[in-house]
């Protein structure tokens, strides 16, 4: 059951929980009403502020956030239903714009029925310069946080209610395009329940979070720490190297051990202001890939990396999974922000499902996505580097490679049976292969390898504090680097590895 509308926040209160105590700034100015004078319309809106208190259906401000400035756009439901016309329009788009030109993150918490009917034609198109506002914010790389409550339907959420780089949702909060009582008035029978809730829509991967009020002031923060990096901090001291001399089957075979560190536990022991995202954005999602917001040392990242927790579990990584990466890759170039790919897989999924979903044309699309990337990348082999889901993640600035971690085009077995018809040569295939961390550094592959004492699952904390250690070295390096010559230097890299040289 959907709690009703009366029971939760309304804006004032909202803003007052997730806002810094006595920071809120109004700039609000007197609607000028579009009703005709005496006309029932009239009447609602008077009503409507005798009733509630507000003069619009949204309030706009500033005020501090961790003791950061935002600008913040939230909707009142309880004014006639939260719903956007023409002057509510306007009062968004003056505050989005202002925000724009200030510099200022945007915090938008929607709570609305949609375009507001007694406005018609006029009302409904006002949802396209409010998309082109916060258009235009998202391309001067402010950030957009949005923060869906109950009820978020219509034009609202279709809208500027879904474009949030980072997007969590009320706790049952019905969210959806179409009004179920619409729904129900038009086709006569009642919508699905389930479906318009906030966590079906956290399931299917259209939202990052559900959050109460509380947690959603603590995410922003979190979030806010990555999304708006400060100068970039002087270069720390150069991460040790290994030059031990590793067997290929010996680190493959510990790459592959179940209690090797992943990703997760990378980010669990060495990473801080950690924003798990939560999928595609556009109803996918892939548990083999984890997306989220992070800092290393002083160096922020988007970080996308694939879960051997999961993949193990019988969830290899799919198309979607390409698509969850290809969001955080586009997150990352709008932002300006640095981007780590975390490569450990042993293999893309081989079903008809990833065939059908696009699995070869999401693993394309990636590497064209990355090696044009307008954004500093790091990536990092972690584990096992098998096929095209791991070469998907790895064109990056610099690439990072765990001293048990390895890259091949197969598992060496795949390889095995390929040329032998059996498994049986998997240790000299791998040997031969040079897909080992020295290998590939010696064919200018890899550029570091991260020592593991003597192997990260006997040492798990100290391996991933290492790995932190070398990768904020890296970002913040690539950091100070101009960006055009920082892309030209990336596809030169790609462009030159195994290339014969005439003569």
């Amino acid at each position: 059951m959907v709690n009703e509308p009366r029971a939760r926040p309304d804006a004032r209160a909202l803003i007052g929980t997730v806002l810094d105590p006595g920071t809120w700034t109004s700039w609000d100015e007197p609607p000028v009403d579009t009703a005709p004078p005496g006309s029932e319309y009239a009447e609602e809106l008077a009503a409507a502020r005798a009733k509630t208190g507000y003069d619009e259906a949204v309030i706009t401000g500033s005020g501090l956030l961790g003791g950061r400035r935002v600008a913040v756009v939230a909707c009142e439901f309880s004014f006639l239903a939260g719903s956007i016309g023409v002057a509510a329009a306007d009062r968004l788009v003056r505050a989005i714009e202002r925000a724009t030109a200030e510099g200022l993150p945007l915090l938008a918490a929607p709570a609305s029925g949609g375009t507001r009917m007694q406005e018609g034609a006029l009302a409904f198109i006002q949802m396209v310069k409010i998309t082109a506002a916060v258009s235009a914010h998202r391309a001067a790389r402010l950030p957009y946080v949005v923060y869906l409550r109950h009820p978020t339907t219509g034009g609202v959420f279709a809208s500027w209610g879904s474009l949030g780089h980072v997007t969590a949702a009320e706790p049952g909060a019905m969210i959806g395009f179409l009004g179920p009582r619409v729904f129900e008035s038009l086709y006569g029978y009642a919508f699905p329940e389930g479906v318009q809730v906030a966590e079906n829509l956290f399931a299917h991967g259209l939202v990052d979070a559900v959050v109460s009020a509380e947690d959603a002031r603590e995410i922003a923060i979190r979030a806010l720490s990555v999304l708006c990096p400060a100068e970039p901090a002087a270069l720390p001291a150069e991460p040790e190297e290994s030059r031990a001399d590793v067997g290929a089957w010996q680190a493959i075979m510990s790459s592959r051990r179940d209690d090797r560190p992943g990703v997760r536990t990378l980010l669990r022991c060495a990473a801080s202001d950690v924003t798990p995202l939560h999928g595609t954005g556009a109803g996918e999602n892939d548990p083999g890939l984890l997306l989220a917001l992070a800092r290393f040392g002083g160096a922020p990242a988007v970080v996308l990396g694939q879960d051997r927790r999961s993949q193990r579990a019988g969830m290899p990584l799919g198309p979607a999974g390409l698509r969850v990466a290809r969001r955080g890759m586009h997150l990352a170039a709008e932002l300006g922000l640095p981007l780590v790919t975390v490569i450990d897989t042993a293999g893309a999924a081989l079903s008809k499902a990833a065939e059908e979903g696009g699995l070869a044309g999401e693993i394309a699309r990636s590497l064209a996505d990355l090696v044009m990337l307008d954004a500093p990348t790091v990536c990092l082999l972690l584990g096992e580097g098998a096929g095209g889901a791991a070469l998907a993640l790895l064109p990056a600035d610099r690439v990072l490679c765990a001293q048990h971690a390895w890259l091949s085009p197969l598992p060496p077995e795949g390889a095995s049976a390929i040329l032998y018809r059996t498994v049986d040569f998997a240790p000299e295939i791998a040997a031969a292969q040079g897909v080992r961390a020295a290998d590939l550094k010696r064919d200018g592959i890899v550029d570091r390898v991260i020592p593991e004492s003597p192997d990260a699952a006997y040492e798990q904390e100290a391996f991933c504090e290492r790995v932190a250690r070398a990768l904020e070295y890296e970002i913040t390096g690539l950091l100070a680097q101009d960006p055009a010559a920082r892309l030209a230097t990336r596809l030169a890299r790609y462009r030159n590895l195994g290339s014969v040289q005439p003569g």
